[in-house]
Parts: C-alpha cells; sequence; structure tokens
C-alpha cells in the first residue's frame, strides 16, 4: 500500500452544471439580511451545489435562496425535495413543486429529490408525477433520498436518476452498496450528515498530519472514498464554509484512507 497522495476530482456535472464537489445544507436556513448575504458570499466563494427542500425552515430555507440569489448566479446548482414523510402522493408533491418553483423564484428547478419514499404511494406513481415536470422542462434533474439499491434501480425505471441522496459518512457505512452502486452508474451520490458522528481514532492523527481540522479529513474521506460523492455540510458562517471548501485541497496516502475506512 502507498504513502502517495491519491488526488480526487475537484468538480462533478450534476442535472447539467459543473460544481465543485463540496456544496452546502441549508435545513437551519432562515430568510434574514444576515442569511441572504452569506448565500451570496457562498456563491462567491465557490460552492456550487446549495441544498435545500420544501420543509427546511417552514419553508424558509427556499426563500431565502429565492431572494438571495435571483438571478442565479451562472455555476451555482440548487436543489430541493418534496415528498417527505407521507406527502409522496402525485397530488402533494405537483403542490409542493409549484411552491418551490415560486419560493424559489425560478421557471426550472435545477435538480428535484424525491425526499423520501412514501408506504402509502407505489414509488412509480411519485416519480411519476415529478417526471411530469421533468418531460415539461421545469424540472432539469430528478433525485432520490435515504434508498436502497433496490429502490434506485427501481427509480430508473421511471426517470433517468441523476443523483441520490443518502445518510452516510465515515463514522456511518450502511450505503456503501448504494455508494458503489451510483459509481457504476454514473449518478452522483451526495451525502447528508457528512460530519455526523465523530470517526475512528485515526482521524484526529490524519488530521495533524494535514495540520487541518478532524472535519476536513472527514469531507477528504467522502472525496476519496468514491468519484461519485459530493457532501453537503450545512452551516452558516461563511468561515465554516471556506474551511469545508478547503478539503478539496487535502489528499489523503493509500494508508491514511485506510486507517480512516
Amino acid at each position: 500500500m502507498s504513502n502517495q497522495p491519491s488526488a480526487s476530482p475537484r468538480t462533478l456535472t450534476v442535472a447539467g452544471t459543473e460544481v465543485a464537489r463540496i456544496g452546502l445544507g441549508t435545513n437551519r436556513l432562515s430568510s434574514t439580511p444576515e442569511n441572504q448575504q452569506f448565500l451570496r458570499e457562498a456563491s462567491e466563494a465557490g460552492i456550487g451545489m446549495i441544498d435545500t427542500a420544501h420543509v427546511y425552515s417552514g419553508g424558509d430555507s427556499e426563500r431565502a435562496i429565492g431572494e438571495a440569489l435571483s438571478p442565479k448566479p451562472d455555476g451555482v446548482l440548487i436543489a430541493t425535495k418534496g415528498g417527505y414523510r407521507g406527502s409522496g402522493s402525485p397530488e402533494a408533491l405537483r403542490a409542493q413543486i409549484e411552491q418551490s418553483l415560486e419560493s424559489l423564484r425560478t421557471d426550472v428547478i435545477d435538480l428535484f429529490y424525491l425526499h423520501r419514499v412514501d408506504p402509502e404511494t407505489p414509488l412509480e406513481e411519485s416519480l411519476g408525477a415529478i417526471a411530469e415536470y421533468r418531460e415539461a422542462g421545469k424540472i432539469m434533474g430528478v433525485g432520490i433520498s435515504a434508498v436502497s439499491v433496490e429502490q434506485v434501480e427501481a427509480a430508473r425505471k421511471v426517470v433517468p436518476v441523476a443523483a441520490v441522496q443518502n445518510h452516510y459518512n465515515v463514522a456511518d457505512r450502511d450505503s456503501d452498496d448504494v455508494v458503489d452502486h451510483c459509481e457504476e452508474n454514473d449518478i452522483v451520490f451526495v451525502p447528508y450528515y457528512p460530519l455526523k458522528g465523530g470517526g475512528p481514532p485515526a482521524l484526529a492523527e490524519v488530521a495533524a498530519a494535514h495540520n487541518a481540522s478532524p472535519e476536513q479529513i472527514a469531507i477528504a474521506w467522502l472525496l476519496r472514498r468514491s468519484p461519485a460523492t459530493l457532501p453537503i455540510p450545512g452551516t452558516l458562517s461563511i468561515e465554516h464554509l471556506r474551511e469545508n471548501l478547503a478539503a478539496l485541497e487535502i489528499e489523503l496516502t493509500d494508508d491514511e484512507f485506510a486507517a480512516l475506512s
């Protein structure tokens, strides 16, 4: 095993837009002047993919993004989600998509995820409603969240899947098979809660070797784990966001990656 660093690609193309492989989660974002300024600074700092959802902050997250980034800067991709916990019926999803279009102040949503598979609604019916908007040109790419490999394959029979978003990080590896499946099928894998749960004992040692924070190393591990990954750590601090982006410059050796894995 080599101690030479292994370079990971720094960008990915998601739903037709090339973006940095570290995005921004916005589940705590509210529509305040401070947060709107933060979003503009985040865009200027190099964040490409901004991830939100219909339910985040009671809809305030989408509204903040629409107010801050409309018209949307070049190179920025905004992903949102609908159909959370029991609201995956076609009627509910159509209403949520319309609300998201309005809140984001856009005619086209870059990437729209089915937030959760609704146990009361067949997956093909939920995705069928989203596919209608894709075919009408109001959604560019379609994603699914919190899914198994089998559900990814079921979804691909209904609509092309651009991205899969699952809970995954160096401490929680339950979606290893989904990561590999996405890589094999040219699907972007978006780990949410990429920093939750700490990590193995080697995390602090590797961080010290790179003069980096453990959080930066945890992100670097995700980038190295697969060229399909695009983690979306959440923050409301521009300084923290810049620290997250700096993880793009960290190249782990094979031994370091193995120790963390």
